[in-house]
């Protein structure tokens, strides 16, 4: 499945990246497991005061510490996490709005 990432970093800067995937089963388990690792790795906070973390807060954490400069970038950054995005998702298009707050798909 050919699956399109958008990170909109603010009005003046975002990245579209474009990945084929296969999703389901194990692969996107595994893209679930990337995100918890990347979270911790990356030193993220939680975005609600309750301290509940769900996989969208983890997307739009982990977007956000790789910043715009890495994702511009770096290819391998940008593709992995694409492709991590996509995998875990399971959609063919995906919208990560940090100044929104919001992934939608």
């Amino acid at each position: 499945m050919r699956s399109v990432v958008t990170v909109i970093f603010s009005a003046r800067q975002s990245v579209e990246l474009t990945v084929n995937i296969e999703p389901g089963g194990s692969a996107s388990a595994a893209a679930r497991d990337w995100f918890d690792a990347s979270w911790h790795s990356l030193g993220c906070e939680p975005l609600r005061a309750s301290g509940k973390v769900l996989l969208l807060d983890k997307i739009m954490g982990v977007a956000d510490a790789l910043g715009y400069s890495a994702l511009s970038t770096n290819n391998d950054a940008a593709v992995e996490f694409a492709t991590q995005s996509a995998l875990a998702l399971e959609k063919p298009r995906v919208t990560v709005d940090l100044p929104g707050l919001t992934v939608g798909f």
